[in-house]
């Protein structure tokens, strides 16, 4: 199953508090190697799940390995080939067991340089290296018995430790590896005094023994601030173990350890370290000692632990350290045994509990005698710090705590261990979320070792049930995840635990529970681990209600997305009575007052959904709760509750709908009374004001939407007025509510005013209440020329939404009210979002009233009224204004090309008469320069609309230019594939509407942004497709003219003052006359092509600003290729632009002038062309203006231009505005 894994990896001394989520799945790495199984992630993506079926890369990694005499010199080297292998044994992280077989090739290779006398200090380290990353994918306790351990292994290990320096922080890993190394060495069977041999040294002076040495060498890195404290630790266990150390060693050690502690505190670094390095050395080496040779000093341990308080240091360390080594001493005190008394299962094969019938189970449980012996009393203290450990504030501490729980009572009479057990279940009495998760684990460790016995079932199932679903809120959030993750863990430990007979009466309040979890918990590492818990007792125990169907659907990656799990996958479990009332009680209880907006939300639709499957149970348990809950004090619940009534009612409706029977048939109807007064109650307790009137009226608005689609028999009724009223109060204070709720709740409300118009507001069907529509209508268009933004934007979209009976007759006040509003809007510059909001709601207002030619303008879209919605839309596609977020204008234009489109077709649909081929001509352009233009988003978004529309063939769309030329360039094939967000895919087919006489302005115009524009990839790719066009029609000088003269000029022309055009278009003539895309008129002297753009630019360079002063520059110099007067005006401008004010701009112009007369050798006479080049090369062109004037007069002569007079700069004020 799923968590096959789990018992490995719980078995282990150290570890966090790694509940059953984090150990269910084996796939952490983000690549999958061989073997890769793909399947469906649940949302119809594709999921790569890693499954690696063996080491694959061997050749990769000798060859990585041998080629490190070669790199090991250099740093570029050392670091390319240590990541390439790290990246490559990282990929085993999660299966590392892969590399066994492979391990001890590896640290022969690696060890081979280390072993000879000469190897270079670079490579030994690196060396070093490459083997801690091995040790770190296969952990120590496994890689350190691949390491060579034999006598003569000792001394040379020895030695190279001995020269290395504890404070290098670059080659720690070294120093680990090699204590590691030593530790195996250690358990060489011979006295070590033998390998001392003669003492005495050449010089006389005596050597220290190996004993001595190795001693010292593990307290030295005992302290140390890297990871060779543990190493050093490992290194003390094996070493003091040895029996011949344990003679002459164990004493002094321990007195040194002790000492380390009573001398140490919790106050420095240094203090820390030291303790650390001392209760790790101790734990380890009460582990693995053996308990005859330890017994005697326990006692002193333990009395030197307890007046230190270490399980109240503020380092959850040296807390977890202190409970390891509590645990390891009270597993000294008592003999190592399995308990007689423990329950046994008999089979624990997944296949026999699929195949085989649960009475075909065995039970084993020792009955045999005990063997009686006296307890230490120091053992109650040992116990005392392990439940104590239970409640500690790191997970790292409990999780230690509760396997030294599991371990100690494994060991102890029945009579005491039932004591301990009871003290673990008195976890749960308190009200903290540390103690209830250390109580789930300790549960997990005693059920999963066969200490909790059957008989306590009863006690534990209830208490587990409640851990499930724990949520302690505190604050703006809450807490309790870890403890619903470790009561799936013990659950899961349980389906490996107990036989399916002892859990049988438990089987439903088990799984319900699970269900509910894996389906409603609001976090995913939850939902997955109780996932994994259900799947691990549907195949150990093979009696949950339809466990293989729900498995099935309730898998790991199904839980994954919380949406589908509340909206579809509870629904599929519901469908199983056995578990529809316990997900609908767990919703109405836990989740409608959940601290949390969005699950309260998901809750009301997931009852919604759930509504099917109990009919009954809803109307006449769960909705009368639920408005008692809608009445309360508590907002969270009062705000969830109104929602669950209002999606309750309205699948009840739903439903009654399909069995033929009224609303009221299904609700109760003392719930429709209290359904009906609940908005006044609300009203009186003023609870619509201030934080809690964010969270009321969307959902009210909710109910109201929900109850007016259900058709409660309410009209003429006084309940309704007050709905509107609430309506419109909301519509008309949403400057009045914060940010991050307004759009939520003018959402809400709009779906409330159209519902509550469509079933109240009729008096008959299709024809309006004269005085609620006259009221609505008047009211809505005031709003519109509020100074307020959102109610204008409010009112607006009120407007919108109102069903179309209800602007009969209204029509054309509606409308010129929305032009009003956008055109004012327009005119002060503000309030764009205002201006987005009436786009929208004029095409909704349209689309609900319909068009009829011969209709009345005040009722129906025709031909009087037709012409001044299309002016109102194609002006928003002009909209470019900007302020401090940016381009706000984009907002606008998209909304007017959504609007377009559905106008458009619904004009083409019922009256195609009535669309004038100018309409259609002037959208259809506008539309191609949107596609051409520099954002992604709103290129893709006009595209796919010019593409829509074109292709639109039910009717056809009329009067399209050039409609043949059109589907020639954008096939269906090509409109279906198109991804019009890649640069790289659409300007090819843009580029193509140059050709096209009616689109050819607007595409051109949208190209020359996108061309000047600052993202590099737009720039590429429209530059790319320009200059492909040009070169296709350069053997076409009329065609070529007309296009410079009638295209390019005059998009200048018009814009010159308009900073958004004019500075691209520099940018782009750059780079057309850089191409030589019009080398063709350089063979006639002041073409007007060239004579009229130097003409603009010098229009354009009247400005002050730096940027369009550098793109003149750079087009100046474009334009030196041209012959005749214009050469001269154009050196003119150069030479007056290098004594520019601008310190920028004199140095672009003096390196551009330079670039010039290289690229240009006929622009200057041979004879004076080196000493133009060193005056612009040698003089410092960032002196001051005044300084340069000589220089830029001798330029002047030489060149032969002739100085003039600088022209004034001043601008009218209009020009002024416009440039800015």
């Amino acid at each position: 199953m799923a968590l096959s894994r789990t018992q490995d990896a719980c078995s282990g001394d150290d570890g966090g508090g790694m509940g059953l989520s984090e150990m269910d799945n084996g796939c952490g790495g983000d690549e999958a190697s061989q073997g890769e199984i793909i399947g469906s992630s649940g949302d119809g993506g594709e999921l790569k799940t890693c499954v690696l079926e063996g080491f694959g890369e061997r050749d990769e990694v000798e060859a990585l390995i041998a080629g490190l005499p070669d790199v090991h010199g250099e740093l570029t080297g050392r670091e390319s080939a240590t990541e390439k292998f790290q990246k490559i044994l990282d990929r085993y992280q999660d299966q590392p067991h892969l590399l066994d077989p492979h391990l001890e090739w590896m640290v022969n290779m690696l060890l081979k340089p280390v072993r000879c006398e000469d190897c270079p200090s670079s490579l030994f380290h690196l060396a070093f290296k490459f083997l801690y990353i091995v040790c770190k994918v296969r952990v120590y306790k496994i890689f350190m018995r691949r390491l060579p351990h034999e006598v003569a292994d000792m001394e040379p290990v020895l030695g190279l430790l001995s020269k290395q320096d504890p404070t290098d922080t670059q080659t720690w890993s070294t120093r680990y590896i090699l204590l590691l190394w030593l530790s195996m060495t250690c358990l060489t069977p011979f006295d070590l005094s033998r390998l001392d041999g003669n003492l005495q040294s050449e010089n006389g002076r005596a050597r220290e023994p190996i004993m001595e040495r190795i001693l010292a060498i593990a307290k030295s890195y005992l302290g140390v601030s890297d990871n060779c404290r543990l190493a050093a630790s490992v290194l003390v266990s094996k070493f003091m173990t040895r029996p011949d150390v344990l003679k002459k060693h164990l004493g002094g050690f321990l007195d040194w350890s002790l000492n380390t502690i009573e001398q140490n505190n919790d106050q420095s670094l240094d203090s820390i370290r030291l303790l650390d390095g001392a209760l790790q050395s101790l734990a380890m080496l009460f582990q693995h000692g053996k308990r005859e040779d330890l017994l005697a000093h326990a006692c002193r341990v333990l009395h030197c632990l307890e007046p230190k308080g270490l399980s109240k240091s503020s380092q959850a360390t040296l807390r977890k350290l202190n409970v390891k080594l509590i645990q390891r001493l009270g597993l000294t005190y008592l003999k190592p045994r399995l308990a007689p008394w423990r329950y046994q299962r008999g089979s624990r094969s997944i296949a026999s509990s699929l195949l085989s019938s649960p009475a075909a189970d065995t039970l084993q449980e020792t009955t045999r005698g005990e063997d009686h012996y006296d307890i230490p009393q120091e053992l109650e203290t040992v116990i005392e710090h392990l439940l104590a450990g239970l409640k500690d504030r790191e997970t790292i501490v409990r999780w230690s705590a509760a396997k030294g729980v599991g371990r100690v009572t494994g060991r102890l009479p029945k009579e005491l261990a039932d004591e301990v057990v009871a003290s673990v279940l008195d976890c749960f009495s308190f009200q903290e979320t540390d103690s209830w998760h250390g109580g789930c684990l300790a549960l997990a460790e005693l059920g999963r070792r066969g200490l909790l016995l059957p008989s306590r079932l009863s006690q534990v199932v209830p208490l587990i049930t409640l851990a499930l679903t724990y949520d302690e809120k505190r604050g703006a959030c809450s807490i309790g995840y870890n403890v619903r993750d470790a009561a799936c863990y013990v659950c899961w430990s349980f389906a490996r635990a107990y036989d399916p007979k002892e859990l049988r009466p438990y089987v439903n309040q088990i799984a319900s529970s699970l269900l509910v979890a894996a389906t409603f918990d609001r976090d995913v590492s939850c939902r997955r681990a109780a996932s994994a818990a259900f799947q691990e007792n549907v195949g150990r125990q093979g009696t949950f209600p339809h466990g293989i169907d729900i498995a099935t659907a309730a898998d790991f990656h199904a839980v994954g997305i919380r949406n589908c799990c509340y909206l579809n996958t509870s629904v599929y479990i519901a469908s199983f009575p056995e578990y529809t009332k316990a997900m609908i009680d767990h919703l109405v209880v836990k989740k409608v007052n959940h601290w949390d907006g969005a699950i309260r939300e998901l809750t009301s639709k997931a009852l919604h959904n759930l509504t099917p499957q109990a009919p009954d149970y809803m109307a006449a348990s769960v909705l009368p709760q639920l408005l008692k809950m809608a009445a309360a004090a508590d907002l969270q619940g009062r705000h969830g509750a109104i929602l669950a009534c209002a999606e309750v009612t309205y699948a009840l409706y739903k439903l009654g709908l399909r069995t033929g029977r009224t609303v009221m048939d299904m609700v109760p109807s003392e719930c429709v009374a209290a359904l009906k007064d609940l908005h006044q109650k609300i009203q009186d307790r003023k609870q619509y004001r201030g934080f809690g009137g964010e969270l009321m009226r969307p959902a009210m608005c909710r109910l109201i939407e929900t109850l007016s689609l259900s058709k409660m028999p309410f009209k003429n009724e006084p309940v309704i007025a007050g709905w509107q009223a609430l309506v419109d109060d909301t519509i008309g204070s949403l400057h009045l509510l914060s940010g991050r709720v307004k759009d939520g709740v003018l959402d809400a409300a709009l779906r409330a005013l159209s519902a509550l118009c469509k079933e109240y507001y009729q008096v008959r069907p299709g024809q309006a209440d004269p005085e609620q529509q006259s009221a609505l209508v008047t009211r809505y268009t005031e709003e519109l020329r509020s100074p307020q933004m959102l109610s204008r934007c409010s009112s607006a979209l009120a407007l919108g939404c109102l069903p179309g009976f209800m602007s009969r007759g209204k029509l054309k006040q509606i409308l010129d009210g929305l032009g009003q509003m956008h055109a004012a809007c327009l005119r002060e510059r503000r309030f764009p979002e205002a201006r987005r909001d009436a786009v929208q709601a004029l095409a909704q207002v349209c689309l609900k009233a319909g068009v009829c030619t011969g209709g009345s303008p005040a009722s129906f879209l025709c031909s009087e009224n037709i012409a001044h919605v299309y002016a109102v839309l194609l002006d928003s596609m002009d909209d470019y204004a900007t302020d401090r977020r940016g381009g706000v204008g984009a907002w606008v234009r998209e909304a007017a090309m959504t609007s377009l489109k559905d106008v458009t077709i619904l004009v083409t649909q019922t009256a195609p008469e009535i669309l004038l081929p100018e309409q259609v001509k002037c959208m259809m352009g506008k539309l191609a320069r949107q596609s051409a233009e520099n954002i992604d988003r709103y290129r893709a978004h006009a595209g796919a609309i010019f593409t829509h529309l074109l292709h639109h063939s039910d009717p056809p769309i009329p009067h399209i230019p050039h409609k043949e030329a059109l589907l020639s360039i954008f096939p269906p094939d090509v409109k279906s594939s198109l991804n019009w967000k890649a640069p790289s895919q659409a300007f090819p087919y843009i580029t193509r509407l140059l050709g096209l006489p009616e689109y050819r302005d607007q595409t051109l115009l949208g190209l020359t942004v996108s061309v000047g524009g600052m993202a590099q990839s737009t720039v590429t790719a429209s530059s790319q497709s320009l200059l492909d066009f040009l070169r296709g029609i350069q053997g076409d000088r009329a065609a070529l003219e007309h296009f410079a003269m009638d295209a390019l000029i005059q998009i200048l022309r018009e814009n010159v003052r308009n900073t958004r055009i004019a500075l691209p278009f520099l940018k782009m003539s750059n780079l057309l006359l850089s191409n030589g895309c019009f080398d063709i008129f350089t063979s006639e002297e002041d073409h007007p092509f060239c004579v009229e753009l130097l003409s603009l630019c010098r229009a354009v360079g009247r400005s002050k600003d730096v940027y369009k002063l550098r793109a003149c520059v750079t087009v100046y110099c474009g334009l030196i290729q041209f012959p005749g007067q214009v050469r001269k005006e154009v050196l003119e401008e150069l030479l007056m632009l290098l004594c520019n004010s601008f310190l920028l701009v004199r140095t672009t112009t003096a390196r551009l002038m330079y670039e010039m007369l290289l690229t240009y050798d006929d622009v200057v006479v041979p004879d004076i062309l080196d000493d133009v080049m060193n005056l612009l090369s040698d003089t410092d062109w960032e002196r001051e203006p005044a300084t340069l004037h000589p220089t830029r007069n001798e330029l002047h002569h030489l060149l032969g231009v002739s100085m003039k007079p600088p022209v004034a700069q001043n601008m009218s004020p209009e020009s002024q505005k416009m440039d800015g």
